[in-house]
């Protein structure tokens, strides 16, 4: 069979245009923040796995911090109890939290770990509430309606924001080669357990630990204008302004708010890309274009 010259060129170029990236980032630290679609769509979920496990091989340290709404969910009514949202939080009493426990600390995270031990990698799952790496607190949340002339104050039950991040027991790991896959599950003082989003967690986590990047895979391309045009090579202050008018709202502004979290925290960029696309991971980050909205602190 004849050589290709062309595609052997094209693969060349492609390993190439990789190599500074490799060089720039060996024994740096990247959280990664996995959900949507690539944590229920089997190959997209094998090719993040082998992502991670190629990032690791090459002297990168990722830290995997997942979500798992629609798990969540897809059990709940599986027992017959209703999912309620309220401005897109998911409510959650004790018995849902029992779920939440079950579904992201048992089944989403140890899915993930088994992925990439498939792919050759050595992975640990944990949860918030494992070596004290995530201290939790009740969130306090409230609302402004048309009706009232105060702010409505929200009992979501059991959804937390974070508190305070012990980095020892990612660090250890990190240190004997395993990848921590984390589940966004945190504890307080007394010992309540918490649902937090899991984005917040990997913002914070990703400041706490110095990471040179936190990157958070989503369904959409990136940040897109009014538009719909992709956005990229942006810094804090022009995201503020497109959060004030209006070009970054609703379910969006998690993700920007960990991105700024991330950011003033002393991470080095922040990238949030398409988990659509098949190695979405490695295309962002070893290519020249990439794929996704770079925001750099």
């Amino acid at each position: 069979m004849p050589l290709d010259t062309n595609k052997t060129t094209n693969i060349a170029s492609v390993l190439i245009e990789s190599l500074p990236y490799i060089q720039r980032f060996t024994g740096k630290t990247f959280v990664i923040k996995f959900g949507g679609n690539a944590m229920v769509d089997d190959a997209l979920k094998t090719s993040f796995a082998r992502d991670i496990v190629l990032l690791k091989h090459v002297g990168i340290n990722p830290v995997v911090v997942h979500g798992g709404g629609p798990q969540i969910g897809d059990l709940l009514a599986r027992i017959g109890k209703q999912s309620k949202f309220i401005d897109g939080m998911r409510v959650t009493d004790e018995e849902t939290m029992d779920i939440v426990e079950m579904v992201l600390g048992g089944q989403v995270n140890k899915e993930i770990v088994t992925a990439i031990s498939q792919q050759g990698g050595r992975a640990v799952g944990l949860t918030g509430k494992d070596g004290g790496l995530i201290r939790a607190k009740k969130l306090n949340a409230s609302r402004n309606t048309p009706e009232l002339q105060a702010s409505e104050i929200i009992d979501l039950g059991h959804v937390g924001e974070v508190d305070e991040i012990n980095t020892d027991v990612v660090n250890m790991l990190v240190k004997d080669d395993f990848i921590p896959v984390i589940a966004p599950i945190g504890v307080d003082s007394k010992g309540v357990s918490y649902n937090i989003n899991a984005d917040l967690v990997a913002g914070k986590l990703a400041a706490a630990l110095n990471a040179e990047k936190l990157i958070l895979l989503t369904n959409i391309p990136g940040l897109l204008d009014k538009n719909d045009k992709l956005m990229t090579g942006l810094d804090p202050t022009l995201v503020d302004e497109l959060i004030s008018n209006g070009t970054i709202y609703g379910g969006m502004l998690p993700k920007i708010g960990s991105a700024l979290d991330a950011v003033q925290g002393g991470v080095k960029s922040v990238h949030i890309i398409d988990g659509r696309i098949e190695h979405a991971v490695l295309l962002e980050i070893f290519t020249d274009t990439g794929i996704g909205t770079l925001i750099n602190g």
